[in-house]
């Protein structure tokens, strides 16, 4: 591409101040550096958790930043050493990512990552402790290593899932944190038996998404609970009691 090494200009939302609003800037993106990818992101959902550390009560403020990381969107080009991606490939952003190679990452137990495992105080890369944003040569910071709430991006290739290029990005993207949080939840953390009742509390995207792991894990009775007398409709599509 003809971007590949250069400087990237384009839009992001930046967090300045915390609980302050976010504002539209134009933003430099550097090129990636080894075991780096530079993604143009194409959809991005907000979560809770952006919120929550844009908020930063009782979190170490770090500021400014790009939040953002729940994403889906396509390689623009890569760094050195990285073989598993090429550009045009579409990807969904993780913010708990795999080296492959330490204990955790081998372990069917785990999947904490030594490298790559999540760190909301982090707002640099890995690799050399720089950030690869600027804004006028002032340093903006990463958030979870992801920052999708910039049109482009840069993330350590073990913090990214190549999916098929048919998949609706706009739907998908949500598999990036909701989905999976709330299916891992029920099958690996949880276990349900087959014949069981389950009740979940919250339906939201990862209340749902447990509902589903629920009845992916034979329960017999799944009971949804929230305050919101508008999530019903939303539990009822499950075809379960809500």
């Amino acid at each position: 591409m003809a971007t590949t090494g250069k400087v990237i200009k384009c839009k992001a939302a930046v967090a300045w101040e915390a609980g302050k609003p976010l504002w539209i800037e134009e933003v430099e993106v550097a090129p990636p550096q080894a075991m780096e990818v530079r993604v143009k992101i194409l959809y991005t959902a907000l979560c809770h958790t952006d919120v929550y550390f844009w908020e930063a009560k009782g979190q170490t403020p770090v500021f400014p930043r790009i939040l953002g990381h729940e994403a889906g969107g396509i390689v623009e080009s890569v760094g050195e050493g990285v073989t598993e991606l090429v550009p045009g490939d579409h990807v969904l952003l993780v913010f708990t990512g795999e080296c492959k190679d330490c204990a955790h990452c081998k372990s069917e137990e785990s999947n904490l990552c030594d490298l790559l495992r999540i760190n909301v105080d982090r707002g640099v890369m890995i690799g050399d402790g720089q950030s690869r944003f600027t804004i006028n040569g002032k340093q903006i910071f990463h958030f979870v290593g992801t920052s999708t709430f910039s049109e482009y991006t840069v993330i350590h290739v073990g913090c990214l899932a190549k999916i098929n290029p048919e998949a609706p990005l706009d739907k998908v993207c949500v598999l990036s944190c909701g989905i999976s949080t709330g299916l891992g939840a029920t099958l690996n953390v949880a276990k349900p038996k087959k014949g069981s009742t389950v009740a979940i509390f919250g339906l939201g995207a990862v209340g749902l998404a447990a509902m589903e792991g629920a009845k992916m894990a034979g329960a017999s009775r799944i009971i949804g609970v929230d305050l919101n007398p508008e999530k019903y409709e939303q539990g009822a599509c499950f075809k379960h009691k809500a």
